[in-house]
């Protein structure tokens, strides 16, 4: 799928970024936070300008977590159910998802993106349970320019080590990128104030 993303992104550039991202924030088994840290490494290679490749990467993002709301508003829970196992939807994970957002609320919408599964159908819930849309809005589009640009930092600063970090995304899966992603966050938090005890490789 990773190689699939890189052809698409090459050939389509920003049209592909925004149209994959879309498509997979409402529901198509698209790796969203692979696509997004592809799109960081681009930027880092120099074969994607910054601020056109971040822009598609956010309406993409804003254009497929509106669709999903609509999509709540007009058709509900019986069609959720009916066509969600055919998009690697089951019926458990919308009735957690349901949970989520109940408790939750508002802020499932902000949060919802960095659990896979939540993030494609929390607006959907948020559209079912008629939250004004500007209300959603505030919640839902801030949370997907979060997002967006928490994994795009994230591929752009893993750049140096790709191969690498593809690597392990084969043999282990999405998951193991994720444990990277935070990792890494937590290193850049703490990392030590005096850079000599490091080699420089890590601060270009």
């Amino acid at each position: 799928m990773e190689f699939d993303l890189v052809n698409i992104i090459y050939q389509y550039s920003y049209l592909g970024i925004f149209l994959l991202l879309a498509l997979g924030i409402i529901g198509m088994p698209i790796p969203d936070e692979i696509l997004l840290a592809t799109v960081g490494y681009f930027i880092f290679m120099g074969d994607l300008p910054a601020v056109p490749a971040v822009l598609s990467a956010f309406l993409g993002a804003l254009t497929g977590i509106t669709g999903s709301y609509y999509f709540g508003t007009i058709c509900g829970k019986p069609l959720l159910y009916k066509l969600g196992p055919k998009f690697g939807i089951s019926e458990d994970k919308i009735n957690k998802t349901q949970h989520f957002f109940t408790k939750y609320g508002k802020t499932a919408l902000f949060f919802g993106y960095f659990i896979p599964g939540i993030r494609h159908l929390t607006a959907y819930f948020a559209g079912m349970y008629s939250l004004p849309f500007r209300q959603f809005a505030v919640y839902a589009y801030s949370g997907a320019i979060f997002w967006c640009s928490f994994f795009i930092v994230i591929g752009n600063q893993l750049a140096g080590r790709w191969a690498i970090v593809m690597d392990i995304i084969h043999r282990v899966g999405t998951y193991a990128f994720l444990l990277i992603a935070l990792g890494l966050i937590a290193w850049i938090i703490f990392k030590p104030k005096n850079k000599s005890t490091y080699s420089n490789e890590w601060f270009k």
